[in-house]
């Protein structure tokens, strides 16, 4: 499992050396993925646990609960406004530094969301969450957009750590295979004969960042405690994004930082960040 542990230089400098940074780089270039350990603090994690624990029982007594694919994986926002609001979630220096070296000056960020792994869940199919930038061409290129995952508790394969798949965000095969996210069994079976998947523990304080074409499946969670977990994405200067994020008025400073831009619109209303998420691709069976 690809791991970083900041010592006590970076810490203070709140970057990350050269040679962490040239690990973290190489990690996501050629398995996918990275995990830098104890770089949140935990009380703002225990902020947003309270909170968003709280609001799983408002997002499931929706009308339409917004199940991803299938029951008991909902797709969860956490609150968009102070006191829940953390520098070092969202516009953490370590994880800036990784997405700043691969995507590039003016790496912005367009994306704060989430899901919740709930007791009981049943196993997704294995997808990615976008696909390669030229469907037909042969070979991979250059990660072009990063998900940034904060767990909200402990994660591990009991209660529901997502399986990652590593190096198939070079793997091309499935482009042209199907029509949706989700990859073909043939597929998955010919890339798990040459590399197997994961389910990796990740501790509260610390992030994985995933290149966002790496394969990976939401898995039972098989405690009687959800499992939330934010994401953000990263993408370069040059992608063109959809709709800002929504936050309040008042958070604005929050989200000042040098090198990442957030792609966000500040409101002075109430923001319905429970009910406006929607199913995806959800299946009962």
């Amino acid at each position: 499992m690809n791991e970083i542990q900041i010592n006590n230089k970076e810490r203070l400098n709140k970057h990350l050396s050269q040679q962490n940074l040239n690990k973290a780089v190489e990690a996501i270039r050629e398995d996918g993925y990275v995990i830098i350990h104890d770089i949140i603090e935990q009380s703002n994690i225990s902020a947003l646990r309270a909170r968003m624990m709280t609001d799983i029982n408002k997002i499931l007594s929706l009308d339409i609960v917004p199940y991803q694919f299938k029951k008991g994986h909902i797709q969860q926002d956490p609150p968009p406004f102070r006191p829940f609001l953390f520098r070092d979630i969202l516009v953490n220096p370590f994880v800036v530094d990784v997405s700043h070296y691969l995507l590039g000056d003016g790496v912005k960020n367009a994306f704060y969301s989430g899901n919740c792994c709930l007791p009981g869940s049943q196993r997704q199919p294995v997808h990615f969450d976008m696909g390669h930038l030229w469907p037909n061409w042969p070979n991979s290129h250059p990660a072009h957009a990063l998900v940034v995952n904060v767990p909200i508790v402990d994660m591990n394969p009991e209660n529901g750590s997502t399986e990652l798949w590593p190096q198939t965000h070079l793997n091309t095969t499935s482009n042209d295979k199907t029509k949706d996210i989700k990859i073909p069994s043939r597929i998955i079976e010919a890339h798990r004969q040459k590399i197997k998947p994961f389910q990796p523990m990740i501790p509260i304080g610390s992030i994985l960042i995933r290149d966002i074409r790496l394969w990976h499946c939401g898995m039972p969670n098989k405690t009687d405690t959800p499992r939330p977990m934010i994401a953000m994405i990263h993408y370069p200067r040059w992608y063109e994004t959809g709709i800002p994020i929504q936050f309040a008025t008042g958070s604005e400073e929050v989200l000042k930082d040098e090198r990442l831009t957030t792609i966000a619109t500040f409101l002075n209303k109430p923001i319905d960040y429970i009910g406006h998420n929607n199913t995806y691709d959800y299946n009962n069976l």
